[in-house]
């Protein structure tokens, strides 16, 4: 997405909250802005913002380090990944990293980071006790996501540049294969039993399916037009594929690799996340600023919920109970009960919003 997205306008303005969700921790959301190099904290109890944070250039993925209060920010243009302290609101470490990094993803443990650096065709390792750069692994061209499997023993890594899949072993910190995928690939999504890896490739109108155990691709998928988002589904058993282009998703079945079902969505889906159950997939449409509820048993739109402008990003409260939504072109963050046909609160964030993590 991040590759189709233009700079986007910060609309001021917010909704006041009319019954507020009740949250079962009190939880703080932290929002990258791309637009203003800052991270904007939403007090999600109170249902302000309550700090902002000065970061890098760019700022795109923001993720919360597994058994940790750290928050760490993926600051494209100046080639960094910045530390916050999630209790202290403040940067507290600043890692050099390749040209151009787009995604982080950790070790199950939270030990280690892992940064695909674009422009540099390197994968940085991060050890996150010390926050230095403890090995740089040269990758494909043009790596942009890369995805730690479940299991903790492989880094799966998307080279858009020459349409491959590098796979990394953890245990020895190499690249132990190099699958051609289909043109482009981009987004990554991991089988909860680390068995497969699926990728989009919008350059082909596909998605890949590449067999992890051994280390060969299945199959190459036909799906819509520029697919951008994957959703495995809680069990393992689908996956959802958001199609941008032809405002669609489609149903794959990842026993069988076989695509089992086209759906409608709303107007450009951009982002696709499950509840926690699986019963429903919330999808983020960007063209049409709505939020679809489906029904993932019976595949029918349950709600259709108005949000912001261009909404991108979608998050889950600490409880699974209310849905955070970032909005990249109105910069703000839509604060919705799960269920409620409209939102909470409509909060300013920094001017283009890109990601959300959670910490209580």
């Amino acid at each position: 997405m991040l590759a189709l997205l233009g700079p986007a306008v910060l609309l001021l303005g917010s909704c006041a909250a009319a019954n507020p969700p009740a949250l079962r921790q009190h939880a703080y959301a932290f929002v990258s802005n791309g637009g203003s190099h800052s991270v904007t904290v939403i007090d999600l109890e109170a249902l302000k913002a309550v700090a902002t944070i000065e970061v890098g250039r760019g700022p795109t993925d923001i993720r919360l380090r597994p058994h940790s209060a750290e928050i760490y920010v993926v600051s494209t243009d100046s080639h960094e990944v910045e530390v916050i302290d999630a209790r202290q609101r403040r940067v507290v470490g600043r890692i050099p990293v390749g040209l151009r990094p787009f995604f982080v993803d950790f070790s199950p443990d939270g030990r280690r980071a892992y940064v695909a650096n674009s422009a540099s065709n390197t994968v940085s390792v991060i050890d996150c006790e010390r926050r230095r750069v403890e090995a740089t692994i040269a990758v494909g061209l043009a790596p942009g996501m890369a995805r730690v499997s479940p299991d903790g023993r492989l880094v799966v890594v998307a080279n858009r540049g020459d349409s491959s899949v590098s796979l990394i072993a953890t245990d020895s910190l190499r690249v132990v294969a190099t699958i051609p995928v289909a043109e482009s690939p981009e987004a990554v999504a991991i089988l909860p039993d680390s068995s497969k890896a699926f990728l989009t490739a919008s350059g082909a109108r596909q998605v890949s399916a590449v067999d992890l155990l051994h280390r060969q691709l299945l199959a190459n998928l036909p799906v819509g037009e520029t697919p951008v988002a994957l959703a495995v589904k809680p069990d393992g058993g689908e996956l959802f594929v958001a199609n941008f282009g032809s405002h669609t998703l489609t149903v794959i079945n990842t026993w069988r690799n076989e695509v089992t079902e086209t759906l409608e969505a709303g107007r450009q889906p951009a982002q696709l996340l499950f509840t926690r159950d699986g019963s429903e997939l919330c999808v983020a449409n960007f063209g049409s600023n709505q939020v679809f509820l489906l029904d993932t048993e019976t595949r029918r739109v349950k709600q259709v919920v108005p949000v912001g402008h261009e909404p991108e990003a979608l998050a889950w409260s600490p409880d699974g109970r209310t849905l955070l939504v970032a909005h990249a072109g109105s910069g703000d963050l839509a604060v919705i009960p799960l269920g409620s046909p409209t939102m909470a609160a409509l909060i300013p964030t920094g001017l283009s919003p890109r990601g959300i993590a959670v910490a209580v």
